[in-house]
């Protein structure tokens, strides 16, 4: 039933791209019609001068880089709360814990007025700095750290004369790839969904990501039905790099989910 109830809406998104205006319509929604993928793929990379390629652009800049920096910030952090030892340092993991417990969407508009005051509304820079922040990333590269990284080797660098950042960029971070990974792919995964976060922090549709430029596409197929095509096709190509990126960094994702589990 569980599988039944996830693949059904795929299933349904699937057979609809592949049909043309009438069938979309005049036909059920899990029966094939005239096989028109193709031309709907076309149709939807060049409406209005191709703005849906600038949007994906613009989503994998947003994912991609900012997903990156949020997993290498929080795998040092979590390495420097299981490794170092300073004054208030389990009290300061404990206010990275409340972060945990705080949901995103309370946080929008006190950022939002941050980034007002700052200028950088409406900007890249409005989207990539909040997703620097990752408390529960820093709890997970906490645990990764623990499982991964034996003090013992970090001694041995430390012996040989090895600074703390030689020691962790070319001991500690490769022995924490899995972890980083693994975070990777949940930032990248969080910031490729960040639809509220673009709705409050944009109004320029060049610098839209694609799940934003897709609710405006379905806003108008009100006025305009012949939209439903596209905003069906383009929510269907925007799942295509979700799928690439966990089939390609499934085994780090596993590896790194065991982090810990076997001391």
């Amino acid at each position: 039933m569980l599988a039944l109830y996830t693949l059904m809406p795929i299933s349904w998104l699937l057979i609809a791209a592949t049909k043309n205006r009438r069938d979309l319509f005049g036909t059920n929604g899990f029966s094939l019609g005239e096989f028109n993928l193709f031309s709907n793929i076309h149709e939807v990379f060049t409406h209005n001068d191709g703005i849906y390629g600038r949007w994906l652009l613009n989503t994998l800049l947003y994912a991609v880089v900012g997903s990156a920096l949020s997993s290498l910030i929080s795998v040092a952090a979590g390495y420097a709360f299981d490794k170092y030892a300073f004054a208030g340092k389990e009290k300061l993991f404990g206010v990275v814990l409340a972060g945990v417990l705080v949901p995103g969407a309370v946080l929008t508009l006190p950022m939002y007025l941050l980034a007002s005051k700052a200028g950088i509304t409406n900007t890249y820079w409005a989207l990539l700095i909040p997703a620097l922040v990752n408390p529960f990333g820093v709890y997970l590269a906490r645990v990764f750290s623990e499982g991964y990284v034996p003090y013992e080797v970090l001694e041995a660098a430390r012996v040989d004369g090895a600074g703390e950042v030689r020691t962790f960029r070319t001991i500690a971070l490769p022995m924490l790839a899995p972890g980083f990974m693994t975070l990777f792919l949940f930032s990248f995964t969080a910031s490729w969904n960040n639809f509220y976060g673009a709705l409050v922090m944009l109004n320029d549709k060049d610098l839209y990501p694609v799940n934003l430029g897709l609710h405006m596409w379905n806003i108008s197929t009100t006025e305009s039905p012949e939209m439903y095509s596209l905003a069906i096709t383009g929510s269907l190509i925007a799942v295509v790099p979700l799928v690439i990126a966990f089939l390609c960094l499934q085994r780090f994702w596993r590896s790194g989910l065991t982090a810990g589990a076997v001391k």
